[in-house]
């Protein structure tokens, strides 16, 4: 008798597959730092798109994956409350005595109102008067750096630029710009061990930003409003009188916005178009794609993997039942990778028709406030990169971020060919 061989389908999620779904922790920053959160997303989406995970380091809390379910969630504020009040915007909670209130941690009215007081900074005839100066040191850093052998793009290049970028918003001491760079690290990397050693390391550099930032509050307090963030918070109606710690926490929001995300879009860009080498040749023919590009860079990198919510009400999605007081993780790193709003999301695709549906920013009153900034520089880069250089390697695969918040890179080796 004559045996038909059996045709079994590839598993599609890997190590994902062999874990009880319940026992799924998402969040775990090891499945981040070693790039293994995809398969486990998929399953999600696929078999349990609102999934509660009863135990990790934050506790228990539901995460949501699927693009319209996070739409829907983002955007429904008065259930979903993002308020430090209610443990803010990370799956981590607030520490009763290190509380750190901040715009994008509150709910309206008053989110409203501090969010206006800065938003001013990023309107366009502040960006038009920007890009100049930022074309200017992108095109310096980019001509600073070596040739035909390896250096560290993070370092050199990524960093560098938004450093340079959050002290001019800050008009911040230039000498001492590299301060940034570490509290932006510290205020995310509070389990972190690589970054502090223990909770009082964490809260002690915190309050040394916030001692540097005091002083430069005193002197812009004193002198007339200028058309940086601390004299606008100093002098805004609705900020002139914050409490210190409410100070540190929109510093800190402040700061890992404007560092954080484009930091690690302009490593995650490089390192993409090597991945998918067609698309980088694609980059060379036409360079008119940087914009579109830019938007599929950031939905790819997705640099914020998360933002967190807290039920005020008893709410049902898909069948399960979300209690007041949850926390609900909105997983913008999965909803950029549905395969039911973006074909073949798993690959960079520089000409993608939708790429501006991309949802790294978020949605509603919390979509982020920097966010034509953070593309501007993009654009910019890629603008000169491609002036310049006929091709930029990658040459081993980068150094992740220890983050299931951030989702990013600490070193990544580069090498541009003579």
């Amino acid at each position: 008798m004559s045996q038909t061989a059996i045709k079994t389908e590839p598993n599609p999620y890997g190590e994902a597959a062999n874990i009880p779904l319940e026992n799924i922790n998402i969040a775990d920053p090891k499945l981040f730092q070693q790039n293994k959160i995809w398969e486990y997303f998929l399953r999600l989406r696929n078999e349990e798109p609102v999934h509660y995970c009863k135990d990790s380091d934050f506790g228990p809390y539901w995460s949501i994956t699927r693009y319209h379910d996070i739409m829907a969630v983002d955007t429904n504020h008065q259930q979903f409350s993002s308020s430090w009040e209610h443990g803010g915007i990370t799956l981590f909670d607030q520490l009763d005595d290190f509380q750190l209130p901040m715009f994008i941690a509150m709910d309206p009215p008053k989110h409203t109102v501090q969010r206006k007081t800065v938003q001013g900074i990023v309107e366009p005839g502040n960006l038009k008067n920007w890009e100049n100066l930022i074309r200017k040191r992108t095109g310096d850093v980019l001509d600073s750096l070596p040739r035909n052998e390896p250096f560290d793009w993070v370092d050199k290049v990524s960093i560098e630029l938004t450093t340079m970028m959050l002290a001019t918003l800050f008009d911040f001491p230039f000498h001492d710009r590299r301060k940034l760079t570490r509290w932006s690290d510290v205020a995310t990397g509070r389990n972190n061990k690589d970054i502090v050693d223990n909770e009082e390391q964490w809260r002690s550099e915190l309050l040394e930003c916030l001692e540097y930032f005091t002083k430069l509050w005193n002197q812009r307090v004193n002198a007339e409003p200028g058309n940086d963030l601390i004299s606008m918070l100093a002098h805004g109606q609705n900020t002139r009188n914050m409490k210190p710690m409410e100070y540190l926490g929109n510093l800190i929001l402040l700061i890992v916005g404007g560092n954080d995300t484009t930091r690690n879009s302009m490593t995650g860009g490089l390192y993409a178009l090597n991945l998918f080498g067609g698309e980088y040749d694609k980059l060379l023919e036409k360079p008119e794609l940087i914009p579109n590009m830019v938007s599929e860079i950031i939905r790819w990198q997705t640099p914020l993997a998360y933002m967190r919510r807290t039920a005020t009400d008893d709410v049902e999605i898909h069948g399960k039942h979300i209690k007041k007081g949850d926390k609900v993780a909105m997983w913008y790193v999965s909803g950029n990778r549905d395969d039911e709003i973006f074909e073949k999301p798993d690959d960079l695709w520089i000409d993608r028709p939708n790429a501006r549906r991309q949802m790294a920013f978020g949605f509603g009153i919390h979509r982020c406030v920097g966010n034509r900034l953070a593309e501007m520089q993009l654009r910019v880069l890629w603008e000169e990169i491609v002036k310049r250089f006929p091709k930029i390697e990658v040459l081993e695969e980068p150094s992740r971020t220890f983050s299931a918040f951030v989702k990013g890179y600490t070193k990544m080796m580069t090498r541009i060919p003579n």
